[in-house]
């Protein structure tokens, strides 16, 4: 049990370690030696856990979404039918604004369009896991509010997919495709007109 523990925690050093060194450096300057130094193990550790850098980059980034679609997850999980729908939405609004405007969030997104000739499926996986499962939890809340009576019968998956489109939209232009920082206050700025325009659109 403790040797099993303990190979899992040197996976997930070494994914995060890899995570941040693809990110600082890119995919070609990435290098195994220097990312099993930072994750402190040696690099025959690393090639016993992935085995080559290829495996390694696709591995470290379905760990990156698979983390960034958890956060997402529970920011939507907290969309709460009975209580007042403007407040329930603009707090999932902001969470998700600013999950998405994250370093994480846009080092994942970044290193994906970077690698996309080279790996064009990853847009796909990533987008699964990320925005697909995203969009389906909160086409979920979203019914939920409709059958509590504070959003108006109608399509929830439609509504879901607007609702996203108002938040990464402007976040993405705002933020250069994410290269550019973007003020707290700016960010949830966005997050509240997207909040208020699903209601203006959508109350009951």
């Amino acid at each position: 049990m403790t040797n099993a523990r303990g190979r899992i925690d040197k996976r997930e050093a070494i994914l995060e370690a890899a995570f941040a060194g693809f990110a600082r450096v890119g995919y070609d300057a990435a290098n195994v030696q220097e990312i099993a130094a930072e994750a402190g193990v040696a690099k025959p550790t690393v090639y016993n856990h992935f085995q080559d850098k290829e495996t390694l980059f696709r591995a470290a980034l379905a760990a990156a979404a698979a983390q960034v679609a958890a956060a997402n997850l529970a920011a939507v999980g907290r969309i709460t039918p009975g209580e007042d729908p403007r407040r329930t939405l603009t707090r999932a609004a902001r969470t998700l604004a600013r999950r998405c405007c994250d370093e994480q969030s846009r080092a994942l997104r970044a290193l994906t369009y970077a690698q996309l000739s080279r790996f064009p499926e990853l847009l796909t996986e990533v987008h699964a896991v990320t925005a697909g499962r995203l969009g389906d939890a909160l086409a979920d809340r979203l019914a939920r509010l409709m059958v509590g009576g504070q959003l108006r019968h109608c399509d929830p998956a439609l509504v879901a997919e607007q609702f996203l489109a108002l938040l990464t939209g402007p976040l993405e232009r705002r933020s250069q495709l994410g290269t550019r920082p973007l003020p707290a206050a700016e960010i949830d700025a966005v997050a509240d007109q997207a909040a208020e325009t699903i209601m203006r659109t959508f109350a009951a």
